[in-house]
């Protein structure tokens, strides 16, 4: 069966991602966000919010003016996180996350406790990737509205001035989380606070910068005390009401490594080959006499055409197999 069909939109469910620093807006957006699309869509379903800032409490009001039935859980375990997600993607249209930030740091927190760790290191980051996958490949694949809001950290990096001298230095903003989680979602902001005028009396405003816009129509803008209007081009274009697929996630590579002629087993054999075309000669000309060393060289250049071992190497495998046979012809010839 072919892997590949003819393409049609199949990304039903809205995943947007906000990040920012305190104060920036994030809990507000998401809630107008949350609740226009909720009204676009023309759903009964309620909206979740899984908070872990007491957020919800504050935005309550906004959902009982429009009517809409929310439902909360409040807490910052990750398992409750992927629950959460499976309890909603049943019951609910939409459901808010705020902050994921602290579900990824109770997550590394509680990996700690369990193995009696005091830090983490470079070893321990693979298991603690693998189990935020489990986040990750529900919020991609779930039949759910799901905006993702979180707190803003600093991306360092080396830069070089006119002098060539290098200094560790700001060089821009993601969303603090595991490191790829930013990547995950089709519609990514950045809010911030900021005051119209540094008179006294200047107005606070909050600006959403789109950071990541899958679709390219809004990607770049930035807009002021935004609502759900602003983003309405990029929703607009999900297949809304349609079949949701996102990525095979029951599709693996395990079978791959049973394959001889790929990756590790290729290598495996490769080593194989030149072990025995080693032993072949050592058992033919054993020794390290002058004499044995001259001996095994000849073999090598009558056999594989070089008597470089650095060259032979390098060959592909069927070249050492059809070698090591060639040594065989010769050593049974010479018998």
């Amino acid at each position: 069966m072919s892997l590949l069909h003819k393409a049609k939109p199949e990304m039903a469910y809205l995943k947007a991602g906000l990040y920012g620093e305190a104060g920036s807006g994030k809990t507000f957006t998401s809630t107008k966000i949350a609740i226009g699309l909720h009204k676009f869509i023309k759903t009964e379903k309620p909206i979740s919010f899984l908070d872990t800032e007491t957020g919800s409490d504050f935005v309550l009001p906004m959902f009982k003016n429009e009517k809409i039935e929310l439902l909360t859980a409040k807490s910052r375990a990750f398992a409750d996180l992927l629950t959460v997600v499976d309890e909603a993607e049943k019951d609910c249209s939409i459901l808010i996350i705020d902050s994921i930030t602290h579900f990824w740091n109770e997550m590394i927190d509680s990996y700690q406790k369990k193995h009696g760790l005091t830090r983490i290191t470079l070893r321990h980051w693979i298991p603690l990737k693998q189990t935020w996958r489990e986040f990750t490949d529900r919020y991609v694949n779930s039949a759910l509205h799901i905006i993702m809001a979180g707190r803003s950290a600093y991306i360092w990096d080396d830069v070089e001035d006119d002098e060539g001298v290098k200094e560790l230095k700001k060089v821009g903003t993601k969303m603090r989380a595991e490191v790829e989680t930013g990547y995950e979602p089709s519609l990514l902001l950045e809010l911030e606070k900021l005051r119209t005028s540094n008179r006294a009396g200047g107005q606070w405003i909050h600006r959403a910068w789109v950071i990541k816009d899958r679709f390219d129509v809004i990607d770049g803008k930035h807009f002021d005390n935004p609502g759900f209007e602003e983003f309405l081009p990029h929703i607009e274009l999900l297949n809304l009401g349609g079949k949701h697929k996102a990525i095979e996630k029951d599709r693996d590579s395990k079978a791959i490594f049973d394959n001889p002629g790929i990756g590790e087993n290729k290598y495996k054999e490769k080593q194989i080959l030149l072990e025995k075309i080693q032993n072949i000669m050592y058992r033919i000309h054993p020794g390290q006499t002058q004499e044995a060393k001259i001996a095994r060289l000849d073999l090598l250049m009558k056999a594989m055409g070089t008597d470089s071992w650095n060259e032979i190497t390098e060959f592909k495998n069927d070249k050492l197999d059809a070698g090591l046979k060639a040594l065989q012809e010769i050593i049974n010839k010479e018998k």
